[in-house]
């Protein structure tokens, strides 16, 4: 796998509201903020443009709702915001995918020359998913950091409910295997990014 010098990483909705298990239920993946801030660091010191996306909810009572401390981009991404060598951009958006958002990523992307990008954040299945999908219909090269996400139980219809695991997977084999993206390691990603 090749990482180009300027492939943007997606950070999307790493953000504080999601470690308030009472509202969303059971998650997978708990090593997934250290592989967040894996892919932060390389990209940060090999100066990489580096995108933050921030899901500002205008459902109430929602922990991502604008204005409530959930809000907030969790710890350790705040913490690397300004930091890197590389072009950075912050989008907020109140839908899934970080293509609706503001500023435009498209146009941002497009303007810098970017013509691969690799997400990771949250959730798998909801705003990872619906961004990899929409940048692979962009024709952007998508390349998804698996371990670098994660999602949490989830009920559909009829009566149907899936484990925060199986949603993830089930994630990953439509955006591979649909073609939208590569999904891979984080440790792949790392080691053709070094």
């Amino acid at each position: 796998m090749e990482i180009a010098q300027n492939a943007a990483l997606l950070v999307v909705d790493v953000q504080k509201g999601f470690d308030e298990t009472g509202f969303w239920g059971p998650r997978n993946n708990p090593g997934a903020d250290d592989n967040i801030a894996s892919l932060l660091d390389v990209w940060q010191a090999s100066g990489r443009p580096v995108v933050f996306v921030r899901h500002d909810s205008s459902t109430p009572g929602s922990p991502l709702r604008v204005g409530y401390e959930g809000n907030g981009l969790k710890q350790y991404v705040a913490e690397r915001r300004g930091k890197g060598a590389g072009p950075e951009l912050l989008v907020t958006k109140t839908v899934n995918s970080a293509f609706y958002g503001t500023p435009d990523l498209d146009a941002w992307l497009k303007a810098e020359g970017i013509l691969q990008v690799v997400v990771a954040g949250i959730q798998t299945n909801m705003c990872v998913e619906t961004t990899a999908r929409m940048g692979g219909n962009a024709g952007y090269d998508v390349v998804v950091a698996y371990d670098a996400t994660y999602t949490f139980d989830l009920a559909g219809p009829f009566g149907w409910r899936l484990s925060a695991e199986e949603a993830a997977r089930a994630s990953a084999v439509s955006l591979h295997g649909g073609g939208f993206a590569r999904v891979v390691t984080t440790a792949e990603v790392v080691g053709a990014a070094r």
